[in-house]
């Protein structure tokens, strides 16, 4: 569980005395002539326009309502403790430093200064730049992306001032189509500034950037930055030491991005973790970097030299970096004295064992489903609305099942459905959700299921196995063997005091949802790309499904609905089912057959199909045997425009 920082609302505080050049009375309401538009604004806790002059901040929070410009021989200093809430104004409010003038941040290791939106939200401002005099490749006193200032010079030594212990939110507000602010971007800072203890936290763009330049910084927190955590260009030959970060959004680029120019910067003890794959270590053109005591884990690349720079740029724990190689041998960089990051860190939860007692998903934790995770006889497991299960793609060997006897209650609600994918929502990520019951089916009782060899099949038709409210769930249809697949949802003689509503399947590799026997029923079911079947049952499944949605954009699936063995006559009301790639609609094998009324086919080359020439009797549509000529778009299109639960993504 993540722990707000509490910024302070300046309205709640009262007025405090300030500290500014060349002021000598008492009473801060009196300001002598020469004092600045800038510090009498300071002086009522808000930040604004140009500083020419040495000031130290003395509330504990200011409000930075635009451009904070920190000028050539001025320097502003801040003292721990200090809260400055900037307003959600994009590319409008941000604090610079220009060359020649310095910031220094005094936080401490349990007192941080901390800089952010008050919803922290990335995009909602520009964050922190700070221009110097140190070499850069791309010249001296070139023009930043940002702001227009400008940079570079011949000083490596240059000092812009002291960075200790801050936290800085949401930042990286987009300027244009190529340019976005960072968290702090260092545009040729020299080597005689200090960085150390530093958390950028969900920025829009970079964590940290440097333009060339000499600095280094140490003990360095990023988190969900939406571009790249560290970036660097224009020969920057600085060194990190000591790095944490962390990717839990799927979309972000890389943990780390080097461009152009090889400058050979030091990367010592760099820890990555990310739960939604992605690239670890990116370098483009020539770039390159030196790398000690590496741990990175669960990126779906390691190591992407772009532009097909040469690997022998990137030396890592002394040896040539390995495109294919798992860097997983280093020792994590250890973060428990980081107290500057204020109990923020993002709380992990795998989930991966037996559930035995209640046991409760809440929406404000992150979950990590990184095996199989077993709902065991007797227990229940309640998933709260609005939680979402990142799902490690590791195909069969990670599911949810739940087994006779225990129980499933998952309560989304519309505005906040419970979604369940892998970080890239691609078929056969994973195995899905199964739940076996005790109800009856024509394979007998307590059969073994083709999926996790688990048993299901009694006589108790009104068996209850939970609650399924408002479920999206992407990325399903892991392989088992040539014959046999996970599915989105499998139903294992589940019972009719199981409820089951509004559920979405997508992008499946298997069916979206199958029956295998069982007396359960469900309504509002939207399936979307399953390549199997959207509907599949067989062993004399015969509940009923109201309000059915099912797309098909893609070749190569099987079929919108599949019935098959003995005929339990299920029942569907509304079904509405459409293709743009052809294919076939209802199938049935051997004596399947189903009750259908208001039904609504269209775009499929064959809309019936009776696999094994079973009775068309048996397949009942709108009160007539279905035909193998008949049009089907009689009936009226379920309405799925009110479904908006079924877009939810991680």
């Amino acid at each position: 569980m993540k722990k707000s920082f509490k910024l302070l609302s300046i309205a709640a505080l009262s007025v405090a005395a300030l500290t500014f050049t060349g002021c000598s009375s008492d009473d801060p309401s009196i300001l002598p002539p020469d004092v600045s538009n800038v510090v009498e604004k300071l002086q009522n806790g808000i930040m604004s326009g140009e500083l020419t002059e040495n000031f130290t901040l003395s509330n504990k929070s200011y409000s930075l309502t635009s451009s904070f410009i920190i000028k050539e021989g001025a320097t502003l200093t801040i003292p721990a403790g200090t809260s400055i809430v900037a307003d959600a104004k994009g590319t409008d409010v941000y604090i610079a430093v220009l060359q020649g003038g310095k910031i220094n941040i005094n936080g401490t290791n349990t007192n941080p200064v901390v800089m952010s939106s008050s919803e922290g939200e990335p995009g909602d401002w520009g964050g922190l730049t700070i221009c110097g005099k140190a070499t850069t490749t791309a010249g001296t006193n070139v023009t930043a992306e940002v702001g227009g200032f400008i940079y570079g010079g011949t000083d490596d030594t240059d000092n812009s001032g002291v960075i200790k212990n801050l936290v800085i939110k949401g930042t990286g507000a987009q300027i244009n189509t190529e340019s976005q602010y960072n968290g702090v971007s260092f545009y040729a800072v020299g080597s005689g500034t200090i960085v150390e203890n530093i958390a950028v936290f969900d920025g829009a763009d970079d964590g940290l950037e440097f333009f060339g330049g000499t600095v280094s910084a140490k003990n360095i927190y990023l988190e969900n930055l939406e571009d790249d955590a560290i970036d660097w260009t224009e020969g920057w030959n600085g060194t990190v030491e000591n790095s944490y970060v962390i990717n839990t959004k799927a979309g972000f680029s890389t943990v780390v991005e080097g461009d152009k120019l090889n400058g050979n910067p030091k990367l010592i003890n760099l820890t990555a973790k990310s739960i939604v794959g992605g690239t670890a270590l990116q370098f483009k053109k020539q770039s390159g970097a030196t790398i000690t005591n590496l741990f990175i884990e669960g990126y779906d690349k390691n190591i992407d030299m772009k532009d097909a720079g040469p690997l022998a740029n990137v030396i890592i724990d002394g040896a040539v970096g390995e495109a294919s190689k798992q860097y997983m041998s280093g020792t994590k960089v250890d973060i428990s004295s980081w107290s500057f990051i204020n109990g923020e860190v993002i709380n992990i939860t795998p989930l991966e064992g037996n559930v035995t007692g209640n046991v409760t998903l809440t929406a404000n934790n992150i979950y990590n489903l990184t095996g199989s995770y077993i709902v065991q006889n007797g227990a229940t497991l309640n998933i709260e609305a609005g939680t979402k299960i990142i799902v490690d793609a590791k195909g069969t060997d990670v599911y949810i099942a739940v087994l006779q006897g225990g129980k499933i209650n998952i309560n989304g609600t519309a505005d906040a459905p419970v979604v369940m994918s892998s970080a890239n929502a691609k078929a056969g990520d994973w195995g899905g959700l199964t739940i076996c019951g005790k109800a009856t089916t024509s394979a007998g009782v307590d059969v073994t299921a083709e999926v996790g060899g688990f048993k299901y099949g009694g006589t108790k038709d009104d068996d209850n196995s939970g609650t399924i409210k408002y479920l999206v769930i992407k990325g399903t249809g892991a392989q088992i063997n040539t014959e046999s697949q996970y599915n989105g949802v499998s139903f294992y003689s589940v019972g009719s005091g199981t409820t089951v509503e509004n559920i979405a399947v997508i992008d499946g590799a298997d069916d979206g949802v199958e029956f295998f026997g069982g007396t359960v029923s469900a309504m509002n079911l939207y399936l979307e790309n399953n390549e199997d079947d959207s509907v599949d049952w067989t062993e004399g499944w015969n509940g009923t499904i109201k309000n059915t949605y099912i797309s098909h954009t893609k070749d190569g699936f099987s079929t919108a609905f599949e019935g098959d063995k003995a005929n339990g006559n299920p029942k569907f009301e509304n079904l509405t089912a459409i293709s743009t790639v052809g294919g076939t609609g209802l199938q049935f094998k051997k004596q399947s057959g189903a009750t259908i009324t208001n039904i609504w086919l269209e775009g499929y080359s064959k809309n019936i199909d009776m696999k094994d020439d079973g009775p068309l009797v048996n397949v009942q549509i709108d009160g007539a045997d279905a035909s193998n000529t008949a049009d089907y778009k009689t009936g009226t299109k379920v309405d799925v425009s009110t479904w908006s639960w079924k877009t939810a993504g991680l």
